[in-house]
């Protein structure tokens, strides 16, 4: 009997599979790390065929773990990491470059030529997006213009676009299914996401050829099966959702009002606004949430790009940890008359600042300051930029004023992180006994596919809570805090204004 689960989590750091059984317990998984490939200050590439191989890997792995066949498996769903860029030739189906990953900042110029030939109002009532370089459609248009014939071959219909999820989709399919779903179809800067269409004024806009394009599908139903050589025999793929997405499923957030955030590489807040996009005031964006039965929900976006990040950043170039976890007892140690701030804009600055030349800064340093108050800015960092994004949401949305925040993601299992979160939004923070939200979303969509899942408010029901932080931070204390994030952040941004955003 078909009775389990199985997702490909597709990470920007790693790649993971993880077995559920028809509960959505997890039975067993695999992760492997994979290059991170920096070509110059401000870019950042990944190897497809390396995240090919590590996909292959980790769920070969995961289903033996699991004791796990083809004929277990009832259905794959991917999540992924989004607006990484892959184009490929669709004959070989090998990448003509590098994926171009959705940290880079590359083509921060080609965006600011069109946000001066006045493109970005446009642009932002059609697709909810801001006219910035971590989108798809300007890295698409720098694969064809900087790869040899590039143009050319995508002329003559040899070359197609994806982001992980269709690159992963083509491969576990032999080329079968040239697919993705509507909500990384709408990180591409592509997508009418009022119609759910790839729209040809943008693809001309963009210089980006509509032949290179997939099929935009619904997060959860038919994309095809696995060639039967790859894991023993062919296995049903069911769900696709770009992994914020797949975290909001995952965390049962149906209801509009309901809000999640992930602490990855990156974090990533989204608002459930219901069936209606509505678009920022605040420089947020509007993004669909998921499609399902061709309807589809959206939600408000806040977009940081560097957290967990910034805690590699410390064990991996400044050597001061040498794993992960360590920062939580390094930052306890801090001196708490010191008050250091760390402006993690390695990558430019996202919601609601959109700075890409912007640059990492640390400001407040004494001769008192050492690394365990350098490891405590980079965690609070997080809840600093985090209240960024909350604030601008409770402007946009005023009924999130008295929300609760769901988190999950890596960081999210840090107490001290997540206790200073809650000090500094003011507000509470929950998070989930299952941490797995964003594999559990994309197994959820496979799942529901296949029959083997309840519905929507039947799955939302199941959500419990491990752990509630409450504020416990002093009005003054916060404000105090909060006067000097924002003084660093006006420093860093490179125009030096902070009141008109």
């Amino acid at each position: 009997m078909a009775d389990h689960l199985l997702a490909i989590d597709q990470g920007t750091t790693s790649t993971r599979a993880i077995v559920f059984d028809a509960a959505l317990t997890p039975v067993a998984s695999a992760q492997r790390e994979f290059k991170q490939i920096y070509p110059g200050p401000g870019q950042v590439e990944h190897d497809p065929e390396e995240i090919w191989a590590t996909t292959v890997a980790t769920v070969r792995a995961a289903m033996a773990k699991a004791q796990a066949s083809a004929r277990t498996v009832a259905a794959i769903g991917i999540t992924n990491q989004r607006e990484t860029t892959v184009v490929w030739d669709r004959a070989t189906g090998r990448s003509i470059h590098n994926a171009i990953v959705w940290q880079d900042r590359r083509t921060a110029d080609a965006c600011a030529a069109l946000r001066q030939a006045g493109h970005e109002a446009a642009i932002s009532r059609c697709t909810g997006l801001l006219l910035d370089p971590y989108f798809s459609a300007t890295k698409i248009a720098w694969l064809l213009d900087h790869v040899d014939g590039a143009r050319v071959a995508a002329a003559q219909g040899r070359l197609a676009f994806g982001t992980i999820d269709s690159f992963l989709l083509w491969r576990l399919t032999s080329g079968k299914r040239h697919a993705t779903d509507a909500t990384n179809a709408a990180r591409t800067l592509l997508l009418d996401i009022g119609g759910g269409n790839w729209d040809k004024g943008l693809c001309e806009l963009f210089g980006v050829l509509p032949s290179l394009l997939p099929e935009v599908c619904d997060s959860a139903g038919d994309f095809g099966a696995t060639e039967p050589e790859l894991f023993g025999g062919p296995i049903r793929i069911l769900g696709i959702a770009g992994d914020q997405q797949a975290a909001t499923v995952g965390q049962g957030c149906f209801r509009p009002g309901m809000m999640k955030s992930t602490y990855g590489t990156g974090c990533f807040a989204l608002l459930n606004i219901g069936d209606t996009p509505v678009l920022s005031n605040n420089r947020l964006l509007t993004t669909i949430a998921y499609q399902l039965g061709g309807k589809r929900t959206y939600a408000l976006e806040g977009a940081i790009f560097i957290a967990g990040a910034a805690v590699q950043w410390l064990r991996d170039a400044l050597k001061v940890i040498a794993a992960a976890p360590e920062v939580n007892a390094l930052a306890a140690a801090a001196n708490p008359a010191e008050q250091v701030y760390l402006v993690p804009a390695f990558v430019g600055l996202g919601a609601p600042w959109w700075d890409a030349n912007a640059r990492g800064a640390i400001y407040g340093l004494t001769r008192n300051s050492g690394i365990a108050e350098l490891a405590r800015a980079t965690l609070e960092s997080v809840g600093y930029q985090t209240r960024d994004l909350l604030d601008a949401m409770r402007a946009d949305w005023p009924s999130a004023a008295d929300m609760v925040l769901r988190v999950d993601g890596g960081m999210a299992a840090s107490d001290l992180t997540m206790q200073f979160l809650a000090d500094i939004i003011a507000a509470p923070v929950d998070r989930p006994a299952v941490m797995e939200t964003t594999a559990v979303g994309a197994a959820y969509l496979a799942g529901l596919a296949a029959g083997l899942c309840p519905d929507l408010d039947a799955f939302a029901a199941r959500w419990s809570c491990e752990r509630r932080f409450t504020p416990q931070m002093d009005d003054a204390t916060r404000a105090r805090k909060w006067a000097g994030w924002r003084d660093a952040v006006a420093r860093t941004l490179t125009d030096g204004s902070i009141n008109d955003r």
